[in-house]
C-alpha cells in the first residue's frame, strides 16, 4: 500500500497578551458614504477614550489601521472582522468603540471567541446613531451568549464612566444597577383572562409572518429561529424582495397614483423638489405607491398576519426606500387596494402589521399587540423606534425616539394632516423615497422589546409617556439627529437613562398608544399575560401597575 503524505497547517500563531495594553476595534457601516460621513465623529471619540484609558495608566491600541483608501478606520466587512482579531492577544482586554451605526456579524466572529473581557462603549450623542449601534451589538453578544460589559458617556469627563471604565480595566467587567426590573405576578383579572385566551387562540390557529430577506444590517439579535418562534404559534414565511420589485412593475400608474390621490385627500404633504440625488420626486413615491401596492397583495397571496420588508440592503440601490410603506401597513386607516381579481380591499379596516428592517423581536410583539389591542377595541396602530439618545428638559429626562422613516399617522395628534413625506438621507437611500414625518403626540404608552437570552424569549415591558415639547425645542432635537424622520419624546417611568442603557436588549423599542393611563395599564396586563401563557419570560420594567 503506498503511503499518503499530507500537508498539514501549521498551528496559528497566538501573541500574548501585553501588559496593561488594551485593544480597540470598531463595528462600520456597510454603507461606505456613511463611514467615510461619520468618521470625524469616530475618531473624537477614540481621542478621548484614548485619554481616560491612558490616566489610568493603561495603553490603548488600535486593533487595526486606518485605511488611507477609503478614509476610515471602521471594520466594514465580517472578513475584516475576522482578520482583524487574528492579530488581537485572545486574552486581552478589547474595547469594541461605536459612534455610528453598525454591522455586528462584522465583529460576532471574533468576539464570540475571545477570552478576554469585552466592553462595548459609544458616544451618548445625537449626530450620528452610535447608542442605536451600541444597543444592537449588546443585544447580539447576549443573544450569541458572549459575556460583555457596556458603558456610554457624553463627554469622557463624567465621574460615573470614568469610574465605571477604571472598574472594567481593574477587574473585566461592569454592574449596572437594573433594580427597576421585576419578573412578573399576574393578577386575576378580565385583561389576564383575555391575554390567555388569546394565547390560546395564536397557538391553535396560528399565524404567519412574512420575511421579505431576513438578517437586515447585520442584527443578528433580530433574527429568531423557528424553534423559538414555532411553539408561539408563529411561522415565518420566506419571501424575497427581488419578489416585491418585480411585483411592483405590475402595478399600474393609475393605481399607485391613485394611492397618493388619497394620501393627498387625507391632508398628507411632500416635500418635493426637482433633483432626484438630493431630493424627494414624485417619481419616487410612485415607486413607494407601488411597492405599497405590491406588499399587500403578495401579503395577500400568502395569508400574512404581519410583514418586514428589509430595504436597507436588498432594495437601496434599486428602488425607493419602504418607509412611506410600513407607516401606511401599520395604520388602520390608509388607501384602500383591492385584490387582484379586483373582488374586495385587502385587510379592510385592518392593519397589517409591518416589522422594520424584518426585526423578528418586532414582529412578535407587533402581532402580539394587534391581537390584544384589538380584542380591547382600542387603535392597534404600533411602530417600532430606534433609541436614537436624549437629554433632560425642564428636569425629567426626555428621550429622542426617532424610526428611520415613518411611524403610523394616528401617532400624530392630526393623523395625515400632520404627516409630511421628506427624502431619505442619499447617505443612506441613493435612490430616495419619503419618509412620514411628524411628531408624535403627547399620550400614555406601553412599550417593549422581544429579545433571546440564554436561548429563550423574553420580554420587556414597561410604562411611558410621550410629552410634548416647545416647537423651539422638537426642532433642535430633530435637527441634531435626523430632520426627515418622525419623533417621539418618551419618558420613561421609573427607569433612569442608565438603567435603560444597561438593560435594554436591541436597538429597538416598540410603542403602542392607549387613550388614558387606567387603559394603559390593563392593556400591558393583557399583553404580558398573553406572552406568558405562551412561554416568553415575562419583565416588569419600572413603574407598572399591574393589579
Amino acid at each position: 500500500m503506498t503511503s499518503t503524505t499530507y500537508e498539514f497547517p501549521a498551528p496559528a500563531a497566538v501573541p500574548e497578551a501585553p501588559e496593561k495594553v488594551v485593544y480597540l476595534t470598531t463595528s462600520g457601516d456597510l454603507r461606505e458614504p456613511a463611514n467615510k460621513a461619520g468618521w470625524p465623529t469616530q475618531e473624537a471619540f477614540e481621542s478621548l477614550l484614548r485619554g481616560a484609558v491612558e490616566r489610568e495608566g493603561w495603553t490603548l491600541r488600535r486593533a487595526f489601521d486606518v485605511d488611507p483608501v477609503k478614509g476610515h478606520g471602521f471594520v466594514t466587512s465580517q472578513r475584516q472582522g475576522i482578520e482583524t482579531f487574528r492579530a488581537v492577544p485572545p486574552d486581552a482586554p478589547v474595547i469594541v468603540a461605536t459612534t455610528i451605526w453598525q454591522y455586528s456579524h462584522h465583529v460576532l466572529p471574533g468576539l464570540r471567541t475571545h477570552r478576554g473581557p469585552i466592553l462595548t462603549v459609544a458616544n451618548f450623542a445625537p449626530d450620528w446613531p452610535g447608542l442605536v449601534g451600541l444597543l444592537n451589538l449588546n443585544a447580539s453578544l447576549t443573544k450569541a451568549q458572549v459575556p460583555y460589559s457596556t458603558l456610554w458617556t457624553v463627554d469622557g469627563t463624567d465621574e460615573w464612566f470614568l469610574g465605571a471604565l477604571r472598574t472594567w480595566l481593574e477587574t473585566g467587567s461592569v454592574e449596572h444597577d437594573t433594580s427597576h426590573v421585576r419578573d412578573l405576578t399576574l393578577p386575576d383579572s378580565e385583561e389576564a383572562r383575555l391575554g390567555r385566551a388569546l394565547a390560546e387562540q395564536l397557538r391553535t390557529e396560528k399565524a404567519i409572518v412574512g420575511v421579505f430577506d431576513e438578517g437586515c444590517m447585520g442584527m443578528y439579535n433580530a433574527i429568531i429561529d423557528d424553534e423559538l418562534l414555532n411553539p408561539l404559534g408563529i411561522y415565518k414565511e420566506r419571501l424575497s424582495q427581488s419578489e416585491l420589485f418585480a411585483q411592483m412593475q405590475t402595478v399600474p400608474d393609475d393605481e399607485a397614483r391613485a394611492v397618493g390621490q388619497w394620501l393627498t385627500d387625507a391632508g398628507m404633504t411632500f416635500r418635493f423638489g426637482t433633483d432626484p440625488d438630493t431630493e424627494l420626486t414624485e417619481d419616487q413615491v410612485m415607486w413607494q405607491y407601488k411597492m405599497y401596492v405590491a406588499a399587500l397583495r403578495l401579503s395577500d397571496d400568502f395569508g400574512l398576519d404581519a410583514v418586514g420588508i428589509q430595504y436597507q440592503q436588498g432594495l437601496k440601490n434599486v428602488c425607493p426606500a419602504s418607509d412611506l410603506v410600513e407607516g401606511l401597513l401599520n395604520n388602520v386607516e390608509r388607501p384602500p387596494v383591492r385584490s387582484r381579481d379586483g373582488s374586495r380591499v385587502l385587510y379592510e379596516g385592518r392593519a397589517l402589521p409591518h416589522f422594520n428592517e424584518v426585526d423578528e423581536g418586532v414582529a412578535v410583539d407587533a402581532l402580539i399587540t394587534n391581537r390584544v389591542w384589538t380584542a380591547m377595541g382600542l387603535d392597534p396602530a404600533t411602530t417600532l423606534h430606534d433609541v436614537r439618545w436624549g437629554e433632560d428638559h425642564d428636569g425629567q429626562f426626555v428621550w429622542v425616539y426617532e424610526i428611520s422613516g415613518s411611524v403610523p399617522p394616528s401617532h400624530f395628534a392630526g393623523g395625515y394632516a400632520d404627516a409630511e413625506g421628506w427624502r431619505q438621507s442619499p447617505v443612506f437611500f441613493p435612490q430616495g423615497g419619503a419618509t412620514i414625518k411628524g411628531v408624535s403626540k403627547p399620550g400614555e404608552i406601553v412599550w417593549s422589546r422581544v429579545y433571546i437570552e440564554g436561548g429563550e424569549l423574553h420580554v420587556d415591558l414597561g410604562r411611558a409617556g410621550v410629552v410634548e415639547l416647545p416647537p423651539e425645542e422638537t426642532e433642535r432635537r430633530s435637527r441634531l439627529t435626523n430632520p426627515e424622520w418622525p419623533i417621539a419624546h418618551v419618558v420613561l417611568r421609573g427607569i433612569t437613562r442608565d438603567q435603560f442603557m444597561a438593560r435594554h436588549k436591541a436597538n429597538h423599542a416598540q410603542l403602542v398608544y392607549a387613550p388614558d393611563a387606567a387603559t394603559a395599564d390593563k392593556a400591558l396586563v393583557a399583553k404580558a399575560a398573553m406572552f406568558d401563557a405562551l412561554g416568553v419570560h415575562v419583565h416588569l420594567c419600572g413603574d407598572v401597575a399591574v393589579r
